[in-house]
């Protein structure tokens, strides 16, 4: 398994990890922790990070909000108690525990009040924990809360270039994505950053913009998953490549930011292509978004 990840990694020379477990078809996680333990054989070869600097401290900030809640929140109302208290074992949440004898009145001190007790303040319902976004090891943080539902996508075939589709995110991003052009072929664009290509292969450009309309930090990279589908249904990925005179996405877009960026692609020159599609992470087809381009 080595063997194949480091030959993967030659392949391309630089690329992050999601990408090169999407090559693979491997685990992010696992990807991550073999390239982590290769690096330190003596092998030419760096891991590094890249992140959204603040929405990696938004979404630490919201960890250790929910942390502190938890904290301050006690004993759950379920568990039992011990100690002076004259009860022990779990007690319903809905009604006092009754306690025989009657009421004697406020006591000063460390002894317990007869009578009903006090009902505790309810807990916060404590989120559930912080994960990541996306595929397994990305590096955007997905919130505790519940996502919004996700709205009904459009039929295969009735979007097209220019058009533009609202879809949440995993961690509840409200965002659209509006294809602006699909530039096919882009051979003399590729060509003049300095790229080659092969004999018998063809590169393709697509601009795409993505508008955060919600609260949440979309952060991650826009076009992370954003692939050709051929004409028989195969996908094609993109290149780990960029070209100055078009500038490629980057990492995380803010609420209420709006951010453009070019793919690149490259594919074998008899290709016929159907569509451009976007995900956020690879299966989901519940946020999947497609944009008809059989009339280029």
């Amino acid at each position: 398994m080595d063997v194949r990840l480091l030959s993967a990694v030659a392949e391309v020379g630089r690329a992050a990890v999601p990408d090169i477990a999407g090559r693979l078809g491997m685990d992010v996680r696992e990807v991550a922790a073999r390239l982590a333990a290769l690096s330190t054989t003596g092998l030419p070869l760096v891991v590094g990070v890249e992140c959204d600097q603040q929405g990696i401290r938004n979404a630490v900030a919201v960890a250790q909000q929910w942390a502190a809640q938890n904290a301050a929140s006690g004993p759950h109302p379920t568990a039992g108690y011990s100690g002076p208290h004259p009860m022990s074992g779990p007690y319903p949440a809905s009604g006092p525990h009754p306690v025989p004898g009657p009421h004697q009145g406020p006591v000063s001190g460390p002894a317990p009040v007869p009578g009903p007790p006090p009902m505790p303040q309810p807990p916060v319902a404590p989120q559930p924990p912080m994960s990541t976004w996306g595929p397994p090891g990305s590096a955007a943080w997905a919130r505790g809360d519940q996502p919004a539902p996700v709205p009904a996508q459009p039929p295969a075939g009735t979007s097209t270039i220019g058009t533009k589709l609202d879809v949440h995110g995993v961690s509840g991003e409200r965002i659209s994505i509006q294809l602006i052009e699909v530039v096919d072929p882009a051979d003399f664009l590729f060509t003049a950053a300095g790229h080659e290509l092969q004999e018998g292969e063809r590169s393709v450009v697509v601009h795409t913009e993505l508008t955060n309309h919600g609260q949440v930090p979309f952060s991650s990279l826009p076009d992370m998953y954003l692939e050709l589908i051929t004409k028989d249904g195969a996908p094609v990925t993109k290149a780990p490549v960029s070209m100055s005179s078009r500038p490629p996405h980057r990492m995380g877009v803010q609420p209420g930011e709006t951010a453009g960026g070019h793919t690149i692609y490259v594919l074998p020159e008899s290709t016929e292509l159907s569509a451009v599609r976007w995900t956020p992470q690879p299966g989901d087809q519940q946020r999947t978004l497609l944009w008809d381009i059989t009339g280029l």
